[in-house]
């Protein structure tokens, strides 16, 4: 008998297990539209929120635009009107003083313009003044070398003409030549000079040489022309005294006296010939 009323109670159990399942998913089925219902009006209310928050977002913007705006305006008025009462203050101002004032501002700067002018002229004008007399002086001198370089041209011409002269008459007309560019050159007088000699010239020669060492009184070549002209002339001891300042100043001239024609008429004289053999100590 136990076994039998353990079999009903497990049948009861298990029935009674049934039923509560059963009753269980029709509550988890009526439950479920319900989850969704609320899912949806969350979503309907999370919209309207932000719905809300972009209009009131929306208005304040606007607010602040039309701030501004009034504002900017507010500004616009003020800097109209001062600027209005600035032309208005100068307009009186000008009004005030009158237009001799304007008068004597504008003569008074044309005066001072003319004066700054002037002062920058005459500055400039004394700089280009300098300037000038510069570039005349410089030009000068530029004409003045061109002019040297071709009297110097000329003048070695004519030396070298003198050289290939054949006659002293040619050479002397030469030399004249030269001294006509050159008045008083020293060098072209004594070979003036030499000349007259081979012409016989004598006293013409020592005039010459007189000329020459008035200007140089240590002109070698001078000396030993004057003194060629004074031993042809007779003049021994003059001669023989030009002759020892010649060979003082130029000791080449002492070989030359030894062979010159001129010298034959002193050949026996002491002195001549201590002066012609007389050698220099080494």
């Amino acid at each position: 008998m136990k076994w039998i009323w353990v079999v009903l109670l497990s049948l009861l159990s298990f029935q009674i297990l049934a039923e509560e399942e059963e009753q269980y998913s029709q509550t988890e089925m009526l439950d479920r539209p319900l989850m969704e219902r609320y899912i949806l009006d969350e979503l309907k209310a999370l919209r309207m929120d932000q719905q809300d928050l972009e209009r009131r977002l929306i208005i304040q913007i606007t607010d602040r635009e039309l701030d501004v705006a009034d504002k900017s305006l507010n500004y616009s008025n003020i800097t109209v009107t001062y600027f209005f009462y600035i032309i208005a203050g100068v307009a009186s101002l000008v009004a005030l003083v009158g237009w001799q004032s304007l008068k004597e501002i504008k003569h008074n700067t044309k005066e001072m313009a003319d004066k700054r002018l002037n002062e920058i002229t005459m500055s400039y004008e004394k700089k280009f003044g300098a300037l000038e007399r510069d570039l005349k002086r410089k030009t000068r001198i530029i004409t003045e070398n061109n002019r040297e370089i071709e009297i110097i041209n000329e003048v070695h011409n004519l030396w070298l003409r003198a050289q290939s002269a054949q006659t002293p008459e040619q050479q002397i007309e030469t030399y004249d030549e030269i001294l006509k560019i050159r008045p008083g050159d020293l060098e072209a007088l004594t070979h003036k000079a030499d000349a007259a000699m081979e012409i016989n010239e004598y006293h013409w020669a020592l005039s010459i040489c007189n000329r020459v060492l008035e200007v140089d009184d240590s002109n070698g070549h001078a000396l030993y022309q004057r003194a060629c002209a004074y031993s042809r002339l007779g003049a021994e001891e003059q001669a023989i005294n030009d002759l020892q300042l010649a060979i003082e100043s130029s000791n080449s001239l002492r070989e030359l006296a030894a062979d010159e024609t001129d010298f034959e008429s002193l050949h026996g004289n002491p002195r001549f010939d201590a002066l012609i053999e007389t050698t220099d100590p080494v």
